[in-house]
């Protein structure tokens, strides 16, 4: 394969994923032949099935792009590296590396730009929790904590947050690993183990910089989460993220790291666990009736059957399998009194989870039921979450 075929071949693998809105690029090498994927609103799907024998070159091609060792196949690398689209647009990526059994797997992570990044108004929170999301932000000082799963949507609901509290009056600094989307006005800094610059270093460096908001990625040990309750507790308000499924389950993890349940209940201000669901294709969806026995199994309730109008995926030349772009679903948990008094009391998940029903606080799943009755995404893909 010639030098100037690999690197138009490459460009228009590139140039495709980012018109179709692909979230990441797999590279995948195998015995006897190699497959191009892209991740399309959370699913991977096949587009390209190059002979093995092309495989390195393309890899190679984007090592050179990202700034990587093309010599060096026994050990991952990471890189990244910017590609115009356009004459007026160009798109960031970050570059992956992994020895395979029968060659190096690549994966390119697709980053978002300013532009593409929602308005907090957009991001899929209903009237009531987005007021709440709002009403967190505005406070001086405290813990905002983001939690799900990889892949579900924190890192832009932070960025959409920083973006909204972003003035000249405020000094707002990020801990990242890595930066994904440079935003202006904002002073962030990347983690960088090689140099012994991790988050708690960074965190202790940034609290003499007289900051106001931080924003730390991801809270990942004792350490981190110490350092970032303290500041919540001393005059800043600090946003940050956890691996949990739900909002009570964060409490939890914090107090597994160590964190004594006095500096839990007086820091959280408010914990917010999300997901993403695939979005109907506006084009195609079609309107479903379903038995009454699996709809009040689903969470409605008895006296909405009669008046539901549900919809499931089709398929046309706009989407793929039915739904096109996908929409967050949310559980909002403010830290109320009665809350605090739990905390202190180092309180379980099932208390937890019963004071958030008491308070009428919705999961998830009952977000995503309201997404279900907008005809916004179908049942069939709300059971996904679970």
């Amino acid at each position: 394969m010639e030098g100037h075929a690999v690197v138009q071949y490459v460009n228009q693998i590139l140039s495709d994923a980012v018109a179709q809105g692909a979230s990441d690029i797999h590279f995948e090498p195998h015995e006897s032949s190699c497959r191009i994927r892209y991740r399309q609103d959370g699913v991977l799907r096949q587009v390209a099935s190059p002979a093995l024998t092309k495989m390195p070159y393309i890899i190679s091609r984007i090592k050179v792009l990202a700034n990587l060792d093309i010599s060096e196949r026994r050990i991952p690398q990471d890189g990244r590296f910017k590609f115009v689209v356009s004459k007026d647009s160009s798109v960031d990526f970050r570059v992956s590396t992994c020895p395979l059994l029968y060659g190096e797997k690549l994966v390119i992570r697709v980053l978002s730009t300013v532009s593409a990044l929602p308005k907090l108004e957009e991001l899929g929170m209903l009237a009531e929790q987005r007021q709440l999301f709002f009403q967190a932000l505005s406070s001086l000082q405290g813990l905002i904590l983001v939690c799900g799963a990889t892949g579900s949507g924190k890192t832009v609901t932070l960025y959409t947050a920083l973006r909204q509290l972003n003035s000249s009056e405020k000094n707002i600094s990020s801990v990242e690993d890595p930066v994904e989307i440079p935003l202006s006005g904002i002073n962030q800094v990347a983690v960088n183990s090689k140099t012994g610059l991790d988050f708690s270093t960074i965190l202790r460096a940034l609290l003499r910089q007289d900051p106001d908001v931080m924003m730390v990625g991801e809270i990942r040990d004792a350490e981190t989460a110490e350092i970032a309750v303290k500041a919540a507790q001393t005059g800043h308000l600090v946003l940050s993220t956890l691996h949990t499924n739900s909002a009570q389950e964060a409490v939890l993890r914090l107090a597994n790291m160590g964190v004594a349940p006095f500096n839990i209940m007086s820091s959280l201000v408010l914990v917010i666990a999300q997901r993403l669901v695939r979005k109907l294709c506006v084009h195609c969806k079609q309107y479903v009736e379903y038995p009454r026995s699996i709809l009040l199994e689903a969470g409605f309730l008895p006296h909405e059957i009669d008046y539901l109008k549900l919809y499931r995926a089709s398929e046309c030349e706009y989407c793929y399998r039915g739904y096109k772009g996908r929409v967050g679903v949310f559980q909002v948990m403010p830290i109320s009194e009665n809350m605090r008094q739990l905390m202190l009391l180092g309180a379980d998940i099932v208390a937890l989870t019963n004071r958030a029903q008491e308070e009428k606080i919705m999961s998830v799943y009952e977000a995503g039921l309201e997404k279900v009755r907008e005809g916004i995404t179908s049942l069939e893909e709300l059971y996904g979450l679970g």
